[in-house]
C-alpha cells in the first residue's frame, strides 16, 4: 500500500480494488501507462472488495487436463493419472450463458468473455495468481478417480484471500500505487465531455486527481439496503450481505449523475445464494468468508418453515442453480428454509461449508424427532407438514427406483434419479440425485438468502469497456468493469464467470486506458438500434 496522500496528476485512475480493478490496473501498467493508481473507499483491512469473499473460481474455455495442469500447483504426476477432466468448449460456455440468462445476455459482451477466457486465466497465472484444480468444490472421487463436473475446474489458492494477495503483489511489481480509505466522489470532465479527472476524498478533504482515464471497478449496490429495496424489490433491504459492506453503488450513481452514463442490464436481478442463517447481516466475515455458503442442497431437500419444498433441488448442477436459489429462499415465509439430509448424503457434504466450526447442525434420530426440534427452537411452524413432505418424497423415490432399478446415483453428472415415475409424481419434482431420506440420524441446517452482487450496471463499448452515455456516444476516458458493467447476467449466471468477466474486461479497460493516456487511438463505438451482433462460436486458445 502507498502513502495516504495520492498524487494530483496520473495517467490512469482505477476506482475499486477487487479482481476487476486489480486486473485493470496491472494491465494498464503493463500496456505502457507510466503512472497508475488504484483508489478504494474501504480501509486496508477490508481490501479486495467482493473478490476477497469468493471461492476464487474461474470459468474458462479449455482443452482438458493438458491445457490446465501446467497452470496449477496442486497436482502431482500420480494424481494427474486419476483425473477425468473433459474439455470445456466455447459452444458449451455460450450455451451455459444463454441458458442461465434466458437468452437475454448481450451477445457481444458474452462472446468476448468466452473468446478471451482462456487467455485471461493464463495471463493471471503469468502475473503470479496461484491456480489450483478445485477438487474440494468441483470434483467427486468415484471408483478411485476424480470426476470434474459442471464446466468449472479452476480456483485460486486460498480462494478470494489468495487471489487478492496475489493481485496486490502483481500490482506492486508493475509499480501500481494503491490508496485505501480514499473514496471517489465525482468525475470531472472538460468542455468536450472527456474525462479530465476524478475527485477523491482523502483524510476528509476533497482532492482533484487530474487524469485522462478513469476505470470504474467499484462494485454494485448489493451492500446498500436502500438501493436493494428500490431496485430488487420489497424486502430486499433485509437480505444478508455475503461480501464487503463497501459496495453501496456510489460509483454507479455518480457516473449516471456526472456524465449521464447509460444504465444497462438487469437492475432487478442479483446473484444470491443459500447462506447460513446465523451469518452476520450486513457484511461477510473475513475469516469464515465463503464458508457460510451452504450449497449441499442437491444432495438433500430444502424445506421452508411451513414444512414444504419450494425448489427442485436437483434441476441442474449446483453451478447453475446456486446464484438464484437465494432469491427463492428470500421469497419464503420469514425468508428462511432448512436444508435436510440423512446418512446417504451427509458424508458427501463439503467440509468447508458444513464442518462443526462454521455451521449449527440440528440433529434428529428420526424425521419426527428432527421436526420437533426444528419447531421448538428454530422457527419451523408445522412439524406434521414437514414429516408429511419427507414421507411423500420418500414414497416417490421408492417408486422411481422400483421402476428404474438400473439408474444409479452419481453426484458428478445429472444422473436422472428422480421422483417422477409412472406410479407416482410429485407436484414439484426432484429431477436428479433423488435418494430417500430414511437413514438416521438426520441433519438440518437453517439457511437464508445471501446477496453476492447485483446485475444492473452501465452500458459500455464491448471492445474497450468505454462507458456509453445516454446520447449513445462514448464518454472519452471513462471505462467500466466488474460488477458495474451491465448486460452480461440476467436472473442467473454460470458459476465462476463473474471473476472471469472481471479479468477479461479489466484487461481490456486497462489496455485502452493506457493507450489513451499516451495518445494512442482506441476503438470508438456508436450504438446502433438496428444492428445486433450474433455470437461467433470460436475460441482463441
Amino acid at each position: 500500500m502507498s502513502s495516504l496522500t495520492p498524487p494530483t496528476e496520473v495517467d490512469v485512475v482505477v476506482v475499486g480494488g477487487g479482481n476487476a480493478g486489480f486486473s485493470a490496473a496491472t494491465a494498464a501498467a503493463e500496456t505502457g501507462a507510466s503512472r497508475v493508481i488504484l483508489v478504494d473507499k474501504c480501509p486496508a483491512e477490508w481490501a479486495g472488495g467482493n473478490s476477497f469473499f469468493t471461492a476464487g473460481a474461474f470459468r474458462a474455455v479449455h482443452n482438458g487436463a493438458e491445457d490446465l495442469l501446467p497452470m496449477v500447483n496442486n497436482v502431482d504426476a500420480e494424481t494427474a493419472q486419476l483425473i477425468d477432466l473433459e474439455p470445456y468448449t466455447p459452444q458449451e460456455f455460450w450455451k451455459d450463458i444463454e441458458r442461465m440468462t434466458s437468452g437475454r445476455t448481450d451477445p457481444a459482451l458474452s462472446q468476448i468473455l468466452i473468446d478471451d477466457s482462456n487467455d485471461a486465466i493464463k495471463w493471471l497465472a503469468k502475473n503470479g495468481i496461484r491456480f489450483q484444480l478445485s477438487f474440494n468444490r468441483q470434483a467427486y472421487k468415484l471408483n478411485g478417480r476424480f470426476r470434474f463436473w459442471g464446466g468449472l475446474t479452476l480456483k485460486t489458492e486460498e480462494g478470494g484471500k489468495g487471489l487478492i494477495e496475489d493481485h496486490q503483489a502483481a500490482a506492486r511489481r508493475r509499480g501500481v500505487e494503491v490508496y485505501y480509505s480514499t473514496p471517489a466522489k465525482r468525475i470531472v470532465t472538460d468542455r468536450s465531455g472527456a474525462v479530465a479527472g476524478v475527485i477523491v476524498e482523502c483524510e476528509g478533504i476533497d482532492t482533484l486527481i487530474s487524469t485522462k482515464a478513469v476505470i470504474l471497478a467499484a462494485g454494485g449496490f448489493e451492500a446498500n439496503p436502500r438501493l436493494r429495496a428500490q431496485y430488487l424489490g420489497p424486502g430486499w433491504d433485509l437480505a444478508r450481505v455475503r461480501g464487503t459492506p463497501y459496495n453501496t453503488g456510489d460509483a454507479l450513481e455518480f457516473a449516471i449523475r456526472d456524465v449521464n452514463a447509460k444504465q444497462c442490464g438487469h437492475w432487478a436481478g442479483c446473484h444470491s445464494t443459500c447462506w447460513d442463517a446465523n451469518a452476520p447481516a450486513n457484511s461477510g466475515d473475513r475469516t469464515i468468508s465463503n464458508e457460510f455458503t451452504k450449497s449441499g442442497y442437491p444432495l438433500g431437500l430444502m424445506i421452508n418453515n411451513a414444512g414444504e419444498r419450494f425448489v427442485d433441488e436437483g434441476v441442474d448442477m449446483r453451478n447453475y442453480t446456486y446464484a438464484k436459489f437465494g432469491r427463492a429462499i428470500h421469497e419464503q415465509p420469514d425468508g428462511v428454509a432448512f436444508q435436510v439430509w440423512d446418512q446417504h448424503a451427509i458424508p458427501w457434504l463439503r467440509s468447508e461449508e458444513y464442518r462443526d466450526e462454521v455451521v449449527h447442525k440440528i440433529w434428529g434420530s428420526t424425521i419426527e424427532d428432527l421436526a420437533e426440534k426444528l419447531c421448538a427452537d428454530h422457527g419451523l411452524n408445522s412439524s406434521a407438514k414437514f414429516v408429511q413432505t419427507i414421507q411423500e418424497y420418500n414414497t416417490a423415490v421408492y417408486a422411481y427406483q422400483k421402476e428404474n432399478p438400473n439408474t444409479k446415483w452419481n453426484p458428478a453428472v445429472k444422473d436422472g434419479l428422480s421422483t417422477q415415475s409412472s406410479f407416482t409424481k410429485l407436484p414439484l419434482a426432484k429431477s436428479n440425485w433423488a435418494l430417500p431420506l430414511d437413514q438416521g440420524p438426520f441433519m438440518a441446517v437453517k439457511v437464508c438468502c445471501g446477496i453476492t452482487f447485483t446485475f444492473g450496471g452501465l452500458k459500455v463499448n464491448p471492445a474497450t469497456t468505454a462507458v456509453i452515455s445516454q446520447s449513445d456516444r462514448e464518454v472519452t476516458g471513462l471505462f467500466c468493469v466488474g460488477e458495474m458493467l451491465g448486460g452480461i447476467f440476467y436472473g442467473n449466471y454460470p458459476g465462476g464467470s463473474g471473476l472471469t468477466s472481471g479479468t477479461v474486461f479489466g484487461r481490456r479497460a486497462g489496455a485502452a486506458a493506457a493507450k489513451l493516456s499516451v495518445g494512442q487511438p482506441t476503438v470508438s463505438y456508436r450504438v446502433s438500434n438496428t444492428f445486433r451482433t450474433e455470437p461467433r462460436l470460436s475460441a482463441r486458445l
